[in-house]
């Protein structure tokens, strides 16, 4: 990419999509973060060799691209003192919630697209959804794809309302893995296995399922059946969970989680 990119937040994702960025050979020189935290910035310099802000100035002006990896909480007036260097750059927000109109509000430009990605891009398996509004052109569209890239797989969907389902699914669905996890890890130590290997025997069999759902042209039920035969071990475990209704309790906490994008929205976009 010959564009030059400016990050606002260097936290997880910010570094997770800089650290993509130089493996694909972008130079360090094209990338400026703004991190109000003197620690933080440090950091950033260290691992990667950019040029961290404490922040923002007249030397945003040369951004293309902006990417928004600050707290919802915080995006107001964050864009409120950067708006009069970046009206010429793209604006790439992977803040959860924060819906695209209230962004060109704060920002005064319609080139915005929204993102919702997961921690998985830290080791360049992210799952990533964008919105895009009317005025993002092809090629702009092609420059956040060819960011996003480098962290793992993206999807654009329409309307944006959609981003408060993703947000629920996979934005936060990797909290929900890590959950299992523990249950399956702590069952198995509690069954007798030394807790190293009930953890390595749990995320090996995450990764395979997974791995095999992706693979196959099947629906999970049907993978599911596969091996649940009547009267095996996984019966008596899928029983058990149909008779605690856990399906329905888990469908109804990511609604929770849909209900609270749409919350973030409301009470950090006005």
């Amino acid at each position: 990419m010959t564009t030059h990119i400016t990050f606002i937040g260097g936290g997880n994702m910010a570094s997770a999509i800089i650290g993509g960025l130089l493996r694909q050979g972008m130079s360090a020189r094209q990338i400026d973060v703004v991190e109000p935290y003197a620690e933080a910035r440090d950091k950033l310099s260290s691992q990667f060799g950019i040029t961290a802000l404490h922040g923002p100035g007249p030397a945003l002006a040369k951004a293309s691209l902006v990417i928004w990896a600050v707290k919802p909480q915080a995006f107001k007036e964050a864009a409120l003192q950067t708006r009069f260097h970046t009206k010429q750059a793209l604006h790439l927000s992977v803040a959860a919630g924060i819906r695209s109109d209230s962004i060109a509000s704060w920002l005064g430009t319609q080139r915005i697209v929204r993102a919702m990605p997961n921690t998985p891009a830290l080791v360049g398996k992210g799952m990533t959804a964008l919105f895009g509004r009317p005025a993002v052109t092809a090629e702009d569209r092609q420059v956040v794809e060819h960011v996003i890239a480098t962290t793992g797989q993206f999807l654009w969907v329409e309307p944006e309302s959609q981003l408060d389902a993703v947000t629920a699914l996979s934005g936060s669905g990797p909290a929900y893995v890590f959950y299992f996890l523990e249950a399956m890890t702590q069952a198995g130590a509690d069954m007798g296995l030394p807790r190293e290997q009930a953890h390595r025997l749990a995320v090996g069999t995450f990764v395979g399922a997974s791995e095999l759902a992706r693979a196959s042209d099947e629906p999970p039920e049907v993978l599911r059946q596969r091996v649940t035969s009547k009267g095996g071990t996984t019966h008596a475990a899928i029983t058990s969970m149909e008779q605690d209704n856990l399906k329905n309790l888990f469908m109804r906490a990511l609604h929770a989680a849909k209900h609270r994008a749409r919350e973030l929205g409301d009470e950090f976009g006005a």
